[in-house]
Formats: C-alpha cells, sequence, structure tokens
C-alpha cells in the first residue's frame, strides 16, 4: 500500500513563492499535482514521470510552477512562483503505477489528503 503526505502549504500574498512536498512510502511511481478549489471540479496541475525526467503542466501553471523529485527520499516537489489568488485551492498529491506522467485523473491510484493554498490579493 502507498502513503502519499503532502505538506508546505499555507496564506501567502499574490506574487509570493511557495513549495510543496509529497513524501511517498513504498516504491517509486509516475506521480502528480491536482488542486481543487471551491465549487471547482479538481484539476491537473504538473506530473513528472518516475525517473524525474518527463514532466508536463496544466496551461494555467505552466512557467510558474515547476516539479521535481528526490527518489532517493521518495519525495516529490512543486515549487510555485509568481502565485496568484486564483492558484487558491487544495493540492493533492498523487501516484500510479506507470514509468510517464499522465493528465488523467482516472490514472492516478493513490491519494495524498490534501494541502491548502490560499493567495491572497
Amino acid at each position: 500500500q502507498v502513503q502519499l503526505v503532502e505538506s508546505g502549504g499555507g496564506l501567502v500574498q499574490a506574487g509570493d513563492s511557495l513549495r510543496l512536498s509529497c513524501a511517498a512510502s513504498g516504491r517509486t511511481f509516475a506521480m502528480g499535482w491536482f488542486r481543487q478549489a471551491p465549487g471547482k471540479e479538481r484539476e491537473f496541475v504538473a506530473g513528472i514521470g518516475r525517473s524525474g525526467a518527463s514532466t508536463v503542466y496544466g496551461a494555467s501553471v505552466k512557467g510558474r510552477f515547476t516539479i521535481s523529485r528526490d527518489n532517493a527520499k521518495n519525495t516529490m516537489y512543486l515549487q510555485m512562483n509568481s502565485l496568484k489568488p486564483e492558484d487558491t485551492a487544495v493540492y493533492y498529491c498523487a501516484a500510479f503505477e506507470g514509468w510517464y506522467p499522465s493528465t488523467r485523473q482516472d490514472a492516478y491510484n493513490y491519494w495524498g489528503q490534501g494541502t491548502q493554498v490560499t493567495v491572497s490579493s
């Protein structure tokens, strides 16, 4: 059983930066970040392949967010720069037993509990 634990969320101002972490137990997998704002559907943010060489980003965060991973620590990161109020959401870490990242929610079968990110204007 894979367990994912997110950390690093918080309250920041527009233009600030924040780094999220996701610690995984067990084997490494293709992993990703999703987010869900109040009253909205969960959306894809970024994904990273098992080796870390392949990454993919959602259109709304491309150029501002960077996903990375340290397989020696079984940890994935999301560096979020130039944050905007519309980035406010609960951010979820997810993983599945694949090699390359996926943008599809239904590809992921392991999920963390989520961490709140709030960006004030």
